[in-house]
């Protein structure tokens, strides 16, 4: 699957303006739509983004991951559970040529050590610690000192940290929050022949003890 994907990137980078003028405008437009409902994600801090199953979690992650390797930085992503999926990442707008891709195997503590060096070494515009599909159970036993070490370890760079949960316990060491919610499933057409269309998501903010709401959509 990672080579089909790896060739996709090929082709997407021989056709060049005529791939984006087919494609690029809709995931331009998935990324307004979250810029919008999230605002910036910040740099050289922690970021929390929480949810439960179905709630958008992947597809934020990569939308955020399509936006940084667009504009030709670095990325870096703390696979805790092997959960990374190369073709549906190109699919949706990453360019897997701009991406560092760190396979835990289901080890949390790998995940956390990883996440230490990599927020501290530099050269990354993103590094992304998916802890999605972790049992919460184990999340939950994160110590307070782990999230401490790696918002100190991505200060005063220009590299924006962002763990991924179901639930992450991060008090006073994450600058924004962020909690993603199901809102409703929108369909196209008729039944018996209904397709899927999207997704309604809303998204919960907090960034210094203020919290606000924004929904926006999903489309396939």
């Amino acid at each position: 699957m990672a080579n089909a994907a790896l060739l996709r990137e090929q082709v997407q980078t021989a056709l060049g303006s005529r791939w984006e003028a087919a494609f690029g405008a809709k995931k331009q437009e998935f990324t307004e739509a979250i810029r919008s409902a999230v605002g910036e994600i910040p740099r050289g801090t922690l970021t929390e983004v929480s949810g439960a199953a179905s709630s958008g979690r992947t597809t934020f992650l990569y939308a955020l991951l399509a936006a940084v390797s667009g504009a030709q930085e670095f990325c870096a992503l703390i696979d805790a559970e092997d959960a990374f999926d190369p073709a549906s990442a190109m699919a949706a707008g990453v360019r897997l040529s701009q991406v560092l891709w760190v396979r835990c195997g289901g080890n949390v503590e790998h995940a956390l050590k990883a996440a230490d060096l990599l927020s501290q070494a530099g050269g990354f515009g993103i590094v992304a610690l998916d802890l999605a599909d972790s049992p919460v159970r184990q999340t939950r036993r994160i110590a307070l000192a782990s999230w401490f070490r790696l918002r100190h370890g991505v200060e005063n760079t220009r590299t924006a940290l962002v763990a991924i949960g179901q639930q992450i316990h991060a008090p006073s060491c994450s600058t924004l929050k962020i909690e993603l919610r199901r809102e409703r499933v929108l369909w196209r057409g008729h039944l018996p022949a209904k397709l899927l269309h999207g997704v309604e998501i809303r998204a919960r903010r907090t960034r210094n003890h203020r919290s606000d709401e924004e929904p926006f959509t999903f489309l396939r």
